[in-house]
């Protein structure tokens, strides 16, 4: 009975006459042909239970590059200066991408008659390692191009992007084009403004147009009597896009600004040193021998004698004499035992999987790997190489000669024969240009060479092709091969040596009526 009925009945009212109850097994029904499509057509990922309760909303790009910018950045940089693991992966990082050489410039300019211009090709290429010197190439003086491309792809390990700013005229040394290199942490990560100049938006000190493309760079100031402008008590200066050159990777659709590439190794590499350590000490005070000095009823100081800041030392070999009606307790600790290398591999197999390299190769660790399984994971691990080349490339190395490109065509600084080149090459010239990064040396050379004959021998790859995956130039090597051959000749070495030299057999002819001549 509902409340009002029985207080309608209590004052003697007439009470309300009752609607039927409705049928419930409808309802019931519909529930369960709810509960059967849900679990028909669901991802038991997607399922919330008691144990998967926590998981968490999907936001947007912006959103989780606000929320988690600097603590990444922060502990990417303190396990770079702490941890060997950390610094080892940027240190990889640096060595495959970009190399001892860096990635070097092929130029493949053509005259009108399908021909390649030596010349122009020859002046491209020089200017191009002559600008690369570090007097010429950092604004600083500091550092030659290829040490720059190192930075970036340090830069990018350590923190996700990497920030140059291209500075022209006479600030910028002898060339009168150089780069100079931004710490991505004066790009703040928190300025950000719906609506600026009631057409853009600024998202991570970046400013926009509606579509998303980079107009202008927010950098913060290093000098206070630089900055053009205030904001939340800060100096800032703005930089225009076309002088900002500013690489990251794409991990999230809508992401303006890149996170560390350790972000998902930084939790098990923090562990892991910490780990060590612990098991360090712990070996440590074992092998010492430490003891407790342990008091006789009766016979130890009073409270008001005891030394709060006593220390004990453990020593290996030390036997101290201990004062009358004390004595040891002994304490020897047996960790770390058999249970160090399993959890410790673990940690660091899991943190080298996030960061894209084998765990071999990090570790330093080659037991009990053979031929085969070595050679799986190097060639798995020089792809994902390999792809960071051509995201370098594409990010770092193309902007830059494009921009470097045009600036020495205007300021007539590539010559061919003391005649500068004109600025309306710049199209062909550009289009002429490749990149080569660096290669590796084969697994197998012997078993690799001869896959490498045998397939140029049944026509499913090219010389040229061969020399590339090896790192050369092949008009390079061209090249060479017909200098070496008229040095030879001039030299009056005999042709048969020379074939010989070149892995060639002589072969002899063969008469009309198809006899060996000497037969």
């Amino acid at each position: 009975m509902a409340l009002f009925d029985f207080i309608r009945s209590r004052a003697g009212l007439p009470v309300a006459a009752r609607a039927p109850a409705p049928d419930a097994r409808p309802a019931r029904a519909m529930r369960a042909a709810a509960r059967a499509i849900r679990s028909a057509f669901s991802f038991n990922a997607a399922s919330s239970d008691r144990l998967n309760g926590t998981i968490p909303a999907a936001l947007p790009a912006d959103w989780v590059i606000t929320r988690n910018y600097r603590p990444l950045v922060a502990r990417s940089r303190e396990q770079a200066m702490n941890n060997d693991y950390a610094k080892a992966f940027l240190r990889m990082c640096r060595q495959n991408i970009v190399g001892p050489n860096g990635i070097v410039m092929k130029a493949a300019f053509k005259k009108a008659d399908n021909t390649l211009d030596a010349d122009v090709n020859a002046a491209l290429k020089d200017a191009f390692e002559e600008w690369g010197h570090k007097l010429n190439a950092d604004v600083s003086g500091g550092q030659s191009w290829r040490s720059m491309q190192g930075a970036a792809a340090v830069s990018a390990g350590q923190d996700g992007e990497f920030f140059f700013r291209i500075v022209t005229g006479k600030d910028a040394g002898p060339w009168g084009f150089a780069l100079q290199v931004i710490d991505p942490l004066r790009v703040p990560i928190d300025y950000n403004v719906d609506n600026y100049n009631q057409k853009n938006f600024i998202r991570h000190g970046i400013e926009f147009n509606r579509y998303g493309r980079p107009l202008n760079y927010h950098l913060t100031t290093v000098d206070d009597g630089e900055a053009e402008y205030q904001y939340a008590g800060v100096g800032y200066i703005t930089v225009p896009a076309s002088e900002m050159i500013h690489g990251f990777r794409r991990d999230l659709v809508g992401q303006k600004r890149g996170l560390p590439w350790m972000a998902t190794a930084l939790f098990r590499l923090r562990h892991i040193i910490g780990f060590e350590d612990a098991a360090i000490v712990n070996a440590r005070v074992g092998a010492s021998k430490m003891g407790f000095i342990q008091w006789k009823e009766g016979q130890g100081p009073q409270d008001d004698e005891a030394d709060p800041d006593m220390e004990i030392d453990a020593e290996p070999g030390a036997f101290p004499v201990l004062p009358d009606g004390a004595e040891v307790s002994p304490w020897l600790p047996q960790y770390p035992s058999g249970e160090f290398l399993p959890v410790f591999k673990t940690l660091l197999r899991g943190a080298t999987a996030g960061m894209g390299v084998a765990y071999n190769n990090l570790a330093n660790d080659l037991e009990g790997v053979n031929f085969s399984s070595i050679r799986q994971g190097t060639l798995d691990e020089r792809e994902h190489w390999k792809e960071l080349q051509e995201w370098l490339t594409e990010d770092l190395v193309q902007p830059v000669f494009e921009a470097w490109l045009k600036y020495s065509l205007l300021a007539g600084r590539i010559k061919v024969k003391g005649k500068p080149l004109s600025p309306v090459l710049f199209a062909d010239l550009k289009k002429a240009v490749s990149w080569q990064p660096r290669r590796w040396q084969w697994i197998d050379p012997s078993a690799d060479v001869a896959a490498a004959v045998d397939s140029k021998n049944n026509l499913l790859t090219t010389p040229s092709r061969i020399i590339r995956e090896w790192g050369g130039d092949p008009n390079e090597v061209f090249a060479e091969y017909a200098a070496d051959i008229k040095a030879m000749e001039a030299a009056g070495i005999d042709e048969k040596y020379i074939l010989a030299a070149m892995n060639q057999k002589l072969v002899q002819p063969v008469n009309s009526q198809g006899s060996h001549p000497n037969s």
